[in-house]
């Protein structure tokens, strides 16, 4: 299936261009399982051919980028902190989750959110993900905007620009290669973090122990809530 996948971006880039890799570029960001380790060096390739130019395909890129990132953010953006606050005090306690954690996240993405944004664009699979807090933070779209072309151009220049200097033969296939590895760093990252998570709130002795409390806190809320039902006079 990735073949074919692979097959279908090439054929989308040699009829269309540059309109096909800022296409491929902006679903890309929606739709992960489109490689932009095929997408932009092959654009280098086609560039060097004399199909394109090369600014004109880091140009290319860079706008579907843009427009991928937009439509993420103006979801997350969409839904707001409002009813993301909403969701954790519902449903936080499974995933062991306060508005207090909500709270310590947002002012971290708050103090760090251009850093957040520039280097998240050159990270993979953390690129399409970072326009998310971005948008539930409601990041003001200027900045967001100014950062994430900045951040877009440094990736797609390298990546494109590898393309074109290795050229044919499939030697530019080399890059997916590279980028299988810091893929798999990156997701060797993100599990440490989960595997971090669940011990910290759901098997060490101190996450046991707030379990517990947040569930005598809970029953007692319940208590109280029936109690508040039982002693109101019936009409």
């Amino acid at each position: 299936m990735l073949t074919d996948l692979t097959d279908w971006v090439i054929d989308v880039i040699d009829k269309l261009g540059y309109v096909g890799v800022a296409l491929l570029v902006a679903l890309e960001n929606l739709f992960p399982p489109i490689p932009s380790e095929i997408v932009l060096p092959f654009a280098g390739v086609v560039a060097r051919r004399g199909g394109a130019t090369l600014p004109g395909m880091i140009v290319a890129a860079t706008i579907g980028s843009v427009v991928g990132a937009l439509v993420l953010y103006g979801i997350a953006a969409a839904i707001g902190p409002e009813r993301l606050r909403a969701f954790v005090v519902r449903y936080g306690r499974w995933f062991r989750l306060t508005v207090d954690d909500l709270e310590r996240a947002e002012r971290w993405f708050d103090r760090r959110a251009v850093v957040a944004v520039l280097v998240g664009r050159c990270v993979p699979l953390i690129r399409s993900l970072v326009s998310i807090p971005a948008g539930f933070r409601r990041m003001p779209l200027g900045t967001f905007l100014a950062y994430t072309v900045v951040g877009s151009l440094i990736w797609n220049s390298g990546l494109v620009g590898a393309g074109y200097v290795l050229g044919e033969e499939n030697r530019w296939r080399r890059i997916e290669d590279v980028m299988d590895v810091a893929q798999y760093a990156v997701i060797a990252g993100i599990l440490g973090a989960i595997a971090w998570f669940v011990w910290r709130r759901f098997l060490s002795p101190e996450g046991r122990r707030q379990a517990q409390a947040r569930l005598d806190e809970a029953a007692a809320e319940a208590d109280r809530d029936a109690r508040t039902v039982a002693t109101e006079p019936r009409r």
